[in-house]
Formats: structure tokens, C-alpha cells, sequence
């Protein structure tokens, strides 16, 4: 791979900034429809619940929770501060996925293209795909504010769990890249990466705060719209990483 680490950094910075703008892309056009429609319930049930304790006039004025007139940042700005945060949070991944990579690309002689798409993989599994499955995104109206600290707890040691398979999914294919059998070299690691997973999925205790009235349909389509978004942000990020690195590494070769 191609440059010091200060041509990784910009390189991992300019990756990141698109692909955070495309993930706040696909996060207003298949998540907001979504968003709105929790809010909307959330709303309605803190009306509801008003009613039942006040019967007097001022239950009208009622608005639930602070998603909607009372709120101190009002939905527009709201969807406006979503590209704000997927752009921010694309630039931060960025770095952190080039500074891993500039010392990952000491220990293989992977072309620089090639490690990127597979570090970004590695990061798509380790931070989302695995803390997702055990403790899957929930839309508003979902979860007890006074657990909120324990989940985001529960969340970063899922996110320990995936870093941890994923070192240790490395260090098998490590030890059998001597072997012959192409399959050995390649369930190797995957088997190992599920173990770890699975044993640590076993540890982790189980949250499950989604009332029973709370539709199926829109939390199935709230999750597949978050995991999505997620999906987006490191494909786009690996993607337009590999590419620049392939041109810079093109641009080297090429006698001037």
C-alpha cells in the first residue's frame, strides 16, 4: 500500500466523507419514512397516557415526548443534523480505518486495494454486523430511558466481541496458510470467528424492552433500514479507499 501515513489518513478521510454523505442519503430516503411513523405511535400513546391522568382542557395541548412542537431541535432540523452526523461519523471511521491499516500493512504483502476491501469488511463485521445481531437498533417509542447507560454498555462489549473474532479469525488464517486445502484455510477462520461470536453471544445477557402493542412490520423495516445504512457507510468507505489506493499505486509505477 502505496504513501506515509499522513496520504492513508487523507486518503481514509476522503473515503469517509462520501461515504458518510451516501449513508445520510440512504438514511433519509429508507429510514426517515420510518422514523416518522415511530414518532407518530410514540406520540400517540404519551396523548393517551395524558388523557387517562387529565381530563381537564390543557390535555389538547399535549405533544408526548419531545419529537415533535416541544423538542428542542424540531424535525427539520432534525433530518438536516442526519447528513451533519453520518458525515461526521464517516470521517471519524475513516481515520481510525486508515491509522489500522497503515500498521496492518506491515504484517502482509496483500496489494493495498485488497487489504482495504478486506479491512473494511473486517470493520463492517467487527463494529456493525455483530453488536446488530445480538442487540439489533430500535426505533423511537422503543426501550426504558432508565437502561439506556446498561444497552450502551451492553452495546460496546458487543463491539469488544466483534474485534475480538475478528483478531482471532486472523490469527487462525494465520497459523493454516501453510496448509494445502483451499477449504481448510478458508473455514478455518470463519469457524473460528462463529465460535468466538457465539460464546460471547451466550455471555452477553438479553435485551428486549419492544412492547407487545408495538407493530412488527415497522420495527423489522426500522431494523433492515438501519443495517442498511450501516451496510452503506463501510462498503462505500472500502470502496473508495481501494480506488484511490489503486490509482496511487498505478500513479507510482508509471515512469515519469
Amino acid at each position: 500500500m502505496p504513501g506515509t501515513y499522513l496520504h492513508l489518513l487523507l486518503r481514509g478521510l476522503l473515503a469517509g466523507l462520501v461515504a458518510g454523505l451516501l449513508a445520510g442519503g440512504v438514511a433519509f430516503v429508507v429510514g426517515e419514512p420510518h422514523i416518522e411513523s415511530a414518532i407518530a405511535l410514540e406520540e400517540a400513546a404519551g396523548e393517551a397516557h395524558s388523557h387517562d391522568h387529565d381530563h381537564a382542557a390543557t390535555t389538547g395541548e399535549s405533544h408526548g415526548h419531545s419529537h415533535g412542537e416541544d423538542a428542542l431541535v424540531d424535525r427539520t432540523g432534525q433530518k438536516a443534523g442526519l447528513f451533519l452526523a453520518t458525515t461526521l461519523a464517516g470521517l471519524a471511521f475513516g481515520a481510525l480505518y486508515a491509522s489500522v491499516l497503515h500498521f496492518a500493512r506491515r504484517l502482509t504483502d496483500m496489494p493495498g486495494w485488497k487489504l482495504g476491501l478486506f479491512g473494511a469488511a473486517g470493520a463492517w463485521l467487527a463494529v456493525e454486523a455483530v453488536p446488530f445481531v445480538k442487540y439489533p437498533a430500535n426505533p423511537p417509542a422503543v426501550g426504558d430511558p432508565d437502561t439506556i447507560d446498561q444497552r450502551t454498555l451492553l452495546w460496546l462489549a458487543s463491539v469488544v466481541l466483534g474485534l475480538v473474532a475478528i483478531a482471532v479469525a486472523v490469527a487462525v488464517a494465520k497459523a493454516l496458510a501453510a496448509q494445502d486445502l483451499h477449504t481448510v484455510r478458508i473455514a478455518g477462520p470463519a469457524v473460528a470467528f462463529l465460535v468466538v461470536v457465539g460464546l460471547g453471544y451466550l455471555a452477553l445477557p438479553k435485551i428486549d424492552e419492544v412492547g407487545e402493542g408495538f407493530p412488527a412490520t415497522l420495527l423489522w423495516e426500522f431494523r433492515v433500514a438501519s443495517f442498511t445504512v450501516q451496510l452503506t457507510l463501510w462498503a462505500v468507505l472500502g470502496v473508495v479507499f481501494a480506488y484511490l489506493t489503486e490509482r496511487a499505486s498505478r500513479c507510482v509505477t508509471i515512469p515519469a
